[in-house]
């Protein structure tokens, strides 16, 4: 039974479900950033100031890192936790990382004598404090088992959507593309709303009534009317992430050889918005690269 859990990366997603498992769980929490590291401890989690102080005797290590870098960086790299973990402890993977960076993980582990849960995660930070997000998992049956309790405490919504590491990922590449798309299109409807003179609020809350209406128009809707309004949303979900997310939808498309012109013209909005300078800032800004102004 898992009864002690490491999260490594207390960010934007990492903190709350770091503080959601700590009511059912001994949660230990690392991030390379005092602050964050401060913001969970004010939240009620246990820190610590290094990664593989974090994961000894941890029977479960959720790791919530931006990129495929920082995965292979905290098992292997300077912070190398892999030799601090205890042999039968399984990797929990809530990062979009892509399919073949978690299948490389995934064979480096098991070499080792640690399974790998692959299992991003959807639903952005409110639901992920309340233990509500969608998790998409790939995983040996084994290994799933074990890491059960952690990922139904995580989970409004879980599915085991293949029996192996990877299946995850390409789930939630399908996941990203309409997400991605859907917040482009929603940048677009609502910047046309406002160069039309519509006033942008009851022109949200209209679309919200109606047959256009989407989780991304409803919820990045209002922090893409304040950007509009040239103010600075609170930073739910970066620009770059989705730089990152898109550039793997469309590697994945290619892969196969499955043409994407949406989510390819969704994605050249988000580079132009990391070439604006907008990376660090909320994915709803995007809605200020589409009005053709820059920074």
């Amino acid at each position: 039974m898992t009864q002690r859990v490491a999260v490594l990366g207390l960010g934007a997603m990492g903190l709350p479900m770091a503080t959601w498992l700590s009511k059912s769980f001994e949660v230990s929490g690392y991030d390379l950033f005092d602050q964050r590291r401060q913001l969970a401890a004010e939240a009620g989690v246990e820190t610590v100031t290094t990664a593989r102080d974090a994961v000894e005797g941890a029977d479960a290590v959720l790791i919530a890192v931006r990129n495929r870098a920082q995965l292979e960086d905290v098992l292997y790299g300077a912070a190398g936790v892999v030799t601090a973990m205890k042999q039968g402890a399984v990797v929990i993977l809530t990062s979009t990382v892509g399919v073949d960076a978690v299948m490389e993980v995934a064979a480096r582990l098991a070499d080792d004598g640690i399974g790998m849960v692959d299992a991003p995660v959807s639903g952005g930070p409110v639901r992920a404090g309340e233990g509500d997000l969608l998790v998409t998992c790939g995983a040996y049956p084994d290994v799933y088992a074990a890491a059960l309790p952690v990922l139904e405490a995580m989970a409004g919504n879980l599915v085991l959507v293949g029996d192996e590491p990877g299946k995850g990922q390409a789930m939630k590449t399908v996941n990203q593309l309409l997400c991605g798309v859907h917040i482009a299109a929603a940048g677009e409807a609502l910047a046309l709303a406002g160069k039309l003179g519509l006033d942008q609020r009851k022109a949200l809350d209209a679309l919200m009534s109606g047959a256009a209406e989407s989780f991304m128009l409803g919820n990045r809707g209002p922090r893409a009317i304040e950007a509009y309004e040239g103010g600075n949303p609170e930073v739910a979900s970066r620009v770059d992430i989705f730089v990152k997310d898109m550039g793997i939808v469309t590697s994945a498309a290619k892969s196969v050889g499955l043409s994407v012109p949406l989510a390819a013209a969704a994605e050249q909005l988000y580079v132009l918005g990391l070439a604006q300078g907008r990376g660090a800032d909320d994915d709803s800004t995007i809605i200020n690269v589409v009005r053709g102004e820059g920074k």
